[in-house]
């Protein structure tokens, strides 16, 4: 296995002067983060509204699009919209393998003509911020129950794009690529976990995980993976990308929880992009109703 760097994440991330650098940078932000914004309009996403969805007021589309972390494209905040020009997302396959009945590669325009649902949820990172985010997107469910899981199936394990021709941020050890997230199937296929292909109306940019990601609502951010190409069904509980660099500090699970701070930081307290002051974080970010039977009888602060 290749020696990790853990990628340092300062205190200062969980500020407001790193969101008042983010935005003067976006600001600055030089001539391709310009074109981006400069680009044609995309033709809008036919989506239905959905139940799901908070009422809570969105984050800015510029705060959505232009303070990420997408670590193939850079570790600041503002890189990713800056060098996610480079990635290709026609044509783009994902293939659904592993322990299923009838395994599948489909073409990223296949899966857009699946039903598509505005589903308006809280993202929370596990650095403490948060946004409100209109994703556009499916039901994850809809697209397993197509491969008709084997009842050996336990875990589904998420593969990222491996190109550090495209993805600038893969020529270094920050982390062992390609980036692999997991989720166990009960999680897989539980109503809120979305495969998301677009937000705010249009098809999903790049520096969000374009063409096609995860979206784990009551989970910290970086469960839910970006820019997905793999998607397998497995027997055993997956290694993903961040227990493999940091497992005391990344948890299997990773559910949003105050009760259950990250080792360098409280979890208690989170700021809203956009907001001044912190305001208290919910468990399961606020969905605790519709998830937290998933995990009845767990010692939460061991499965963290």
């Amino acid at each position: 296995m290749s020696k990790l760097r853990i990628p340092y994440i300062p205190p200062s991330e969980i500020t407001p002067s790193q969101l008042v650098l983010s935005r003067r940078t976006f600001l600055k932000s030089g001539a391709a983060a310009l074109a981006a914004l400069a680009a044609p309009a995309q033709a809008r996403l036919a989506a239905q509204a959905s139940a799901y969805s908070t009422q809570e007021p969105l984050t800015p589309f510029s705060d959505v699009t232009h303070y990420n972390n997408f670590y193939e494209f850079g570790t600041g905040k503002e890189e990713p919209a800056q060098r996610a020009h480079s990635l290709i997302t026609r044509p783009w396959t994902v293939s659904v393998e592993g322990l299923v009945q009838k395994p599948r590669v489909w073409d990223v325009e296949a899966l857009l003509r699946f039903p598509l649902e505005e589903r308006i949820y809280r993202l929370r990172c596990v650095e403490g911020w948060s946004m409100v985010i209109p994703w556009i997107g499916f039901p994850l469910a809809q697209l397993l129950r197509q491969a008709e899981p084997l009842g050996s199936a336990k875990y589904v394990e998420f593969v990222s794009l491996h190109d550090p021709r495209q993805m600038p941020g893969q020529r270094l050890p920050l982390l062992d690529w390609p980036y692999r997230e997991g989720l166990r199937l009960d999680e897989a296929l539980h109503p809120l976990t979305l495969l998301a292909v677009g937000l705010y109306g249009e098809l999903l940019p790049n520096q969000n995980g374009a063409p096609i990601r995860l979206v784990v609502p009551w989970k910290y951010g970086f469960k839910s993976a970006k820019s997905i190409v793999r998607i397998r069904l497995v027997e055993k509980q997956p290694l993903t990308t961040w227990m493999r660099a940091a497992p005391d500090e990344y948890g299997f699970y990773s559910n949003v929880n105050p009760a259950v701070d990250h080792p360098r930081w409280s979890q208690a307290r989170e700021r809203r992009i956009g907001e001044f002051h912190k305001r208290p974080t919910l468990p399961f970010n606020g969905y605790g109703d519709q998830v937290a039977s998933l995990y009845a009888g767990m010692d939460l602060k061991k499965f963290f």
